[in-house]
C-alpha cells in the first residue's frame, strides 16, 4: 500500500532494530525510503535486521550511537550529511525505562532515563533541523506515551521523560514551521514488543483490562501512523500528538 510514496527520501530512525523503531524501519524501506537505523549497542539484534533486509541492499545503513551522547550524534550526522547532504524524516524511536517508586529510585536511573528519552530526542532533532532547513521540508516524529499524562507508579522517570517530548515537540513545531518541517509525537499504548515481555501472566491481564479494545498493539499498527504523518499529505498536521492506545 505504502510502495514507492518515501521514494528518494532518506529517513532516520532511532531505536531501529527493536520493537517499534524496526517496524516502522521495516516500513519506509517498504515505502521506498533510504534508511539510517540508529541502535544502541545489541549488535545481534542489528545483524538480524541487516539480514532481513538484505533484499533493500544499500537503502539501509545502520549505525551504533548512544543518542545520549551529544558529541555522538554530532558525529553520527557529520556521516549522515556527508553520504546524503540532508534528510527528510526523523523518527525518534529510541526509549528505555528503569522503573522504582520514586522514593527508592536511584539517582543514576534518574537520569539515565532522562538522558536517552528526552535528552536524545532533543540531540537527534537538533541537527536534523539542521540540515532540513537546507531544502526547507521535513518530518520529525517523537514517539512518546500515554504515561506522560497517566503517570503509572513506578515511572516518574519515564513518565517525566515522555512529558517532555510533547512539550518540546509543540515548541519546535513554532520554531520551524515557516521552513515546511512539521514536527508531531505519535504516543503508542501498551504494545506486543520486548517491554512487555517480561511481564507475569497476571500483570499482562491487568494491562489487557486497561484497554477498552481489549488487546495490545502491535508495531506495525503505530508503524502506520508513523507512515502518515511523515508523508507529504500530512503537510497540514504539526504540534500534535496521535494516540495509538486502543482507547485508554
Amino acid at each position: 500500500m505504502n510502495g514507492g510514496q518515501f521514494d528518494s527520501q532518506v529517513a532516520v530512525v532511532t531505536g531501529a532494530t527493536k520493537g517499534i523503531g524496526r517496524a516502522i524501519t521495516l516500513a519506509l524501506l517498504a515505502g521506498g525510503a533510504t534508511v539510517v537505523g540508529v541502535y544502541g549497542g545489541d549488535q545481534a539484534a542489528a545483524a538480524g535486521l541487516r539480514q532481513e533486509c538484505a533484499v533493500h541492499g544499500e537503502r539501509l545503513s545502520l549505525f551504533c550511537c548512544d543518542v545520549a551522547d551529544y558529541q555522538a550524534v554530532a558525529g553520527l550526522y557529520q556521516e549522515i550529511e556527508a553520504r546524503f547532504e540532508t534528510i527528510d524524516i526523523l523518527v525518534a524511536s529510541a526509549g528505555i525505562r528503569r522503573d522504582a517508586v520514586l522514593a527508592m529510585m536511584p539517582e543514576a536511573d534518574w537520569r539515565r532515563v532522562i538522558e536517552v528519552n528526552l535528552n536524545g530526542s532533543f540531540h537527534m532533532a537538533k541537527f536534523a533541523v539542521m540540515l532540513m532547513m537546507k531544502r526547507r521540508y521535513g518530518r520529525i516524529i517523537f514517539i512518546t506515551s500515554p504515561m506522560s499524562y497517566l503517570g503509572f507508579a513506578g515511572q516518574a522517570n519515564y513518565a517525566a521523560s515522555k512529558a517532555g517530548q510533547i512539550g518540546m515537540m509543540r515548541s519546535l513545531s513554532k520554531e520551524v514551521a515557516r521552513r515546511k518541517i512539521t514536527v508531531n509525537c505519535v504516543s503508542p499504548g501498551f504494545i506486543d514488543t520486548e517491554l512487555l515481555a517480561g511481564l507475569t501472566p497476571e500483570r499482562r491481564a491487568e494491562y489487557q483490562r486497561l484497554v477498552p479494545l481489549g488487546r495490545f498493539g502491535t508495531p506495525e499498527e503505530v508503524a502506520q501512523a508513523v507512515l502518515f504523518l511523515a508523508g507529504r499529505q500530512a503537510a497540514y498536521i504539526t504540534g500534535s500528538t496521535l494516540e495509538i492506545n486502543g482507547g485508554i
